[in-house]
């Protein structure tokens, strides 16, 4: 029987967290830096408030630092990684950046849905697919994918987002059983609704009934469930899809 003892994160082990300028990768990277972590904060554009993210980070006494790269733009995005991954080790990766565009499918363009395919799921690949090997050569990783409940119930006018987040959830299945015995654990999270500014002018009281926890989410609950599932501690949680959505999409 197999003693093998879990590999311990290098001590100068850096993440990139896609989309780290947004409300949930924002409080990603904070929990990520605070727990030692060198976090690389992605914007596609907006990059200042990608900047401010660092600033936080590193007036907290973290360390931080920014990336700028087009997930619609995957030769770009691959290049760019692969340029991360020869500067310093790279050990963990969130893939929390997306979009959503949203139609019924029968009056959904191809644009709309091959735009929204891309980014949440196409810019999965393009960012894990560089950073494997050099996991593979530490003998420790963390991807994490950051999915939605609409992945799991569906949601009217959601069908390219769904299918995408959906693709998420096997995507990191097979990813985890490819893997496991380099020391490499793949996850997804499925946050719920979420407080953010992308709420907008929703109904929030309809929102509100649909949960059964009787509250919105807030970012740092998602975030911190990303920095457990990056630690040592978590080595053992492997391929699995872990909801924070205060019980709509139980089991």
């Amino acid at each position: 029987m197999s003693r093998r003892r879990p590999a311990q994160r290098p001590a100068d082990c850096r993440a990139l967290v896609t989309g780290g300028s947004g409300e949930i990768g924002a409080a990603i990277c904070h929990a990520l830096a605070a727990d030692g972590l060198h976090v690389l904060v992605h914007a596609a554009r907006g990059i200042e408030r990608a900047e401010r993210v660092v600033e936080t980070i590193t007036a907290a006494g973290g360390s931080a630092e920014t990336v700028c790269f087009d997930l619609a733009d995957g030769e770009q995005a691959r290049a760019t990684v692969a340029d991360l991954v020869e500067a310093g080790p790279l050990g963990v990766i969130v893939h929390n950046a997306g979009i959503h565009d949203d139609a019924p499918m029968a009056g959904m363009s191809p644009e709309q849905w091959q735009r929204v395919v891309d980014i949440n799921l196409g810019g999965f690949y393009s960012v894990v697919q560089p950073a494997l090997l050099g996991m593979a050569r530490l003998r420790w990783g963390r991807v994490i994918a950051i999915s939605s409940v609409a992945a799991r119930l569906g949601n009217r006018g959601q069908v390219n987002y769904a299918a995408a987040k959906a693709g998420l959830h096997g995507a990191v299945a097979s990813l985890a059983r490819e893997m496991a015995n380099r020391g490499v654990a793949a996850n997804v999270i499925a946050p719920g609704v979420i407080d953010t500014g992308m709420l907008g002018e929703l109904d929030r009281d309809a929102l509100l009934a649909a949960i059964p926890a009787g509250r919105f989410g807030r970012p740092e609950d998602v975030a911190a469930l990303a920095a457990f599932l990056c630690s040592d501690a978590a080595a053992y949680i492997n391929g699995q899809v872990i909801g924070v959505d205060g019980g709509m999409a139980p089991g």
